[in-house]
């Protein structure tokens, strides 16, 4: 007979509370260390950064840019014309250099792969840009820029293409032409972002609405990637997609933006859209945007400096003013006589026989400032320039700068003003 079995109900094992409590008489429950797998993962770039980021190592494996901060520039700009109808102001992109083989070309290719709409203007007519700009604009690209602007005689034959950059770089400046069968006039939009490639600086007017990337050649040693059109073309308009996807819904947004700008006037216009993607973008991108708008735009004032031969003479006539004791008038004739002397300066091979009172008074005359008769020691009259006259051209065109133990704290807004 067999014995009877015994069944003994399981006892349901009690429901764990959390956070776990202490009973009395045992020993307080041990907390679980969180494992390596639940750790908190490190913090992502935001889609846009690192968008930027893969463009900028895609610009920089194809082309050696100047610097850090003109490749940072380069592809804010390029990210830029994704968001043209969002824009104020459309900068153009200056690509020069002083030789052929900088590299002004290929990254011209690269920017056509990742840029929105290009539109190649070679061998293209004003009239037929014209009509090719709309509300929402391509990005227009000329290459080998000197060929058009590079002489007075082909400057002349293309100064309506000239006009139509100057006049794009704003929003609302239209073209008027006469078009129909009837003749009458029509406005043509002309605000179109665009990129210039080609040997020696641009017109000063496209110069003065450009980010302007001065290109160099490769040294022994620099290595790029041979860039292929089937092989590359593919990736670059996969990335250029991808910036479309991110930037078209952000237009609303980009057009309510108004960043901080570190240079001011039309330097700030033409750098604004492209503070205003970092600003979208996020990251380090703001930071590095500012950090490069204020060293390029500081060193193409430099450049214009040197280059602009009034803004010049008026800095020589401030030294020489300085060099006699900054007496409240000079005779012409020793004026010439001390500008003259500096063998760093063009002076001496200005014209035919070197800067004449003639040079000197057409020279001044865009700043209002004439020769006069005066009284000198002794009696005599002569013709002089009176130390006043510069002062107001000196503080717009060639200001000093402040030195820093010089206690001037002019520039320093007070309270309640805004700089």
């Amino acid at each position: 007979m067999d014995e009877p079995t015994s069944s003994t109900t399981p006892t349901a094992s009690p429901t764990p509370t959390w956070p776990p409590v202490a009973v009395p008489g045992q020993a307080a429950p041990a907390i679980p260390e969180p494992s390596p797998a639940e750790d908190e993962k490190p913090p992502q770039a935001p889609e846009g950064a690192a968008l930027l980021d893969e463009l900028r190592e895609a610009i920089a494996r194809y082309v050696i840019l100047p610097s850090s901060e003109a490749l940072t520039a380069v592809t804010l700009w390029v990210a830029a014309t994704h968001i043209q109808p969002a824009l104020q102001h459309a900068p153009r992109l200056a690509v020069v250099g002083p030789a052929k083989r900088c590299g002004k070309s290929r990254l011209l290719d690269v920017i056509t792969e990742t840029v929105r709409e290009p539109l190649i203007t070679v061998n293209t007519s004003p009239a037929v840009v014209f009509r090719a700009i709309g509300d929402d604009p391509p990005t227009l690209l000329v290459d080998e820029a000197d060929t058009i602007f590079g002489s007075i005689k082909a400057a002349e034959k293309n100064e309506e293409l000239r006009g139509l950059l100057n006049a794009g770089h704003q929003r609302n400046r239209p073209a008027l032409r006469i078009s129909g069968p009837e003749h009458k006039p029509q406005a043509f939009p002309t605000f179109a972002m665009a990129a210039l490639a080609g040997i020696g600086d641009l017109p000063d007017t496209v110069m003065d609405r450009a980010v302007v990337i001065r290109m160099q050649r490769r040294k022994d040693g620099e290595r790029v990637e041979q860039f292929r059109s089937r092989r590359d073309i593919p990736t670059l308009h996969g990335l250029r997609d991808r910036l479309t996807a991110w930037l078209r819904p952000l237009m609303d947004t980009a057009a309510d933006l108004v960043p901080p700008m570190p240079v001011q006037d039309r330097a700030a216009d033409t750098w604004e859209p492209l503070v205003i993607v970092a600003e979208l973008a996020g990251g380090t991108w703001p930071e590095e945007a500012r950090a490069a708008c204020a060293s390029m735009c500081a060193a193409e004032a430099g450049k214009d400096d040197e280059s602009n031969l009034k803004t010049r003479l008026l800095q020589d006539i401030r030294r020489a003013f300085a060099r006699c004791g900054d007496p409240d008038i000079m005779r012409t004739r020793d004026l010439l006589d001390e500008l003259l002397k500096d063998q760093e300066a063009p002076w001496a091979e200005y014209g035919t026989a070197g800067l004449s009172p003639r040079h000197l008074g057409i020279l001044l005359k865009d700043f209002d400032i004439k020769a006069a008769t005066h009284r000198f020691e002794g009696g005599r009259q002569a013709k002089g320039f009176a130390r006043l006259r510069f002062a107001d051209a000196w503080a717009r065109y060639c200001p000093e700068e402040p030195t820093p133990d010089s206690g001037d704290e002019s520039t320093a807004p007070g309270p309640g003003l805004h700089s």
